[in-house]
């Protein structure tokens, strides 16, 4: 038995703004944001099967992330429920994400888990998020540290 990781990159553009920070991130500003998705699970043992030798095939981990995370994200901008002007920018513009919490980049990956945690694949384990908010700050989601 090989229990083997197999991760996902995806990148999307973003907007968002920091209600009440104490620095230029309060303002509305954007990132090129890079999203690692990293799933655990074993390999496919059925000799004749087109999937044979695959935790899971790149393609399903695509089509997941895309549908639940890059469509509604990318070229949005995130805001806390609580921010000035959100019905307003919601009702002017077509892709204005609102959440109920800060949209630090820590908070969006631990948002993300929760997101594909409640649309896992039958007989994976989703393992780790990594999200760069920019070349060279990232944030860092391990299952271990969350599910216990």
């Amino acid at each position: 038995m090989s229990i083997i990781r197999i991760t996902k990159e995806f990148s999307f553009e973003g907007a968002h703004a920091l209600k009440g920070y104490d620095g230029k991130c309060r303002h509305i500003h954007g990132h090129s944001y890079r999203l690692f998705v990293t799933y655990k699970g074993e390999t496919s043992k059925l000799k004749d099967h087109p999937k044979s030798g695959m935790v899971i095939d790149f393609t399903e981990i695509k089509n997941l992330v895309k549908t639940l995370i890059i469509d509604p994200f990318d070229h949005a901008l995130i805001l806390r429920d609580d921010s000035p002007l959100t019905k307003e920018l919601e009702d002017q513009y077509c892709n204005v994400v609102i959440v109920e919490f800060q949209p630090t980049c820590e908070n969006l990956a631990a948002h993300f888990a929760s997101i594909l945690l409640a649309n896992q694949p039958e007989g994976l384990n989703l393992f780790s998020i990594r999200l760069h908010e920019t070349a060279s700050s990232f944030v860092e989601w391990f299952a271990e540290d969350n599910l216990k």
